[in-house]
């Protein structure tokens, strides 16, 4: 595909981190604005897998509006799936973000179904069980998913058996591939697809063990050689955590920014070869990486509200996306296609 005069063409990839989702949904609504910026390519996890499909289908059907419009609905979905549905005169007297809510919060049935899971497995649930993604999933129009005129969309997924990474791409990413990505095993049952290369059916967890989001599958020839990752997993934490639930969300943060860091470790490395001259550009993508986020936000939140989606918390955090997103593209809209705007020596060093 080739750009129009004067659009410079970008990947995306997308972190997965449940309704902490919501800040790529805020950082896409504020792309699809730029005119000059088109999306050629998205690798999404868990619920960047779910951004990513809503931002493809929505392009594909209705263009850049249609994508915005097709994010709202999502993001709607969500927030009715563990909605708490607390009566209006109660949120009245708790605004969602308020310290009495985040109390509440800790008391929740969602809150005591974490705890619940680190006893009782998604299995002994027997015919009660119901992944509650699935209803919102199955009205993703498979065609446009697949459809070769819009942006070519990864979504990852762990394999449960073998640990790898699995990418789904092209004709691949079907709802249940979609599912699949977002599958935390304390939460839900694993999803099984039939896999042609095995000749059975294989069962997978979320991407994020594997990739969060997985950038290889952007590497190829046919897309640009800029990458924009939407960060919501802060690498960042100034203060230790000391109590039990602080220590618990910072391995969970940890561990889900491993491989992302590996990767970035790695184009790192060929880019000094590049560099160097030890390596020729053409035997290898330099690529140009950019990074939006917000650290400050995300410390403020924690694991428990990645799994409490109500309209508040996605609310701001749309907002938190889009001011992300604003300051990134006052401070390196011109540098786009031209340098990365992250400083991986420095990351690094």
């Amino acid at each position: 595909m080739t750009a129009k005069r004067g659009v410079r063409r970008v990947n995306v990839a997308l972190q997965g981190g449940g309704a902490h989702g919501a800040f790529t949904w805020g950082v896409l609504d504020r792309l699809l604005e730029e005119e000059t910026i088109e999306i050629a390519g998205i690798s999404g996890t868990s619920a960047g897998a779910l951004n990513g499909a809503a931002l493809k289908a929505g392009l594909c059907a209705g263009g850049r509006q249609g994508a915005r419009d097709n994010l709202d609905w999502l993001w709607s979905q969500v927030s009715e799936v563990q909605d708490l549905r607390l009566g209006q005169w109660m949120k009245a007297l708790w605004p969602e973000d308020g310290p009495v809510a985040r109390f509440w919060s800790a008391f929740s049935p969602y809150a005591l179904a974490g705890r619940m899971a680190q006893v009782f497995s998604p299995y002994d649930y027997g015919p009660l069980y119901a992944n509650p993604l699935a209803r919102v999933v199955a009205k993703f129009h498979p065609d446009l998913l697949t459809d070769v005129a819009g942006p070519r969309l990864f979504v990852s997924a762990t394999n449960v058996r073998t640990g790898k990474i699995r990418v789904f791409g092209g004709a691949e990413v079907t709802p249940q591939a979609i599912l699949a990505s977002a599958c935390l095993p304390t939460l839900f049952q694993a999803i099984e697809i039939d896999d042609p290369l095995t000749g059975r059916k294989e069962a997978y967890w979320d991407g994020g063990y594997a990739g969060n989001p997985a950038l290889f599958p952007l590497y190829e020839k046919d897309l640009p050689r800029d990458i924009l990752l939407v960060n919501i997993n802060p690498f960042l934490r100034k203060d230790i955590p000391r109590q039990a639930d602080q220590i618990t969300d910072r391995i969970n943060e940890i561990s889900f920014n491993a491989t992302l860091l590996s990767e970035l470790r790695a184009i790192n490395f060929v880019k000094r070869l590049i560099a160097e001259g030890a390596v020729s550009a053409t035997a290898m993508k330099d690529v140009l990486v950019h990074l939006v986020g917000d650290d400050h936000l995300m410390n403020d939140l924690t694991a428990r509200t990645k799994v409490v989606p109500t309209q508040g918390l996605l609310e701001r955090l749309k907002l938190g996306g889009r001011r992300a997103a604003e300051r990134f593209l006052d401070k390196n809209d011109a540098r786009i296609g031209k340098e990365s705007t992250v400083d991986l020596a420095a990351m690094f060093g």
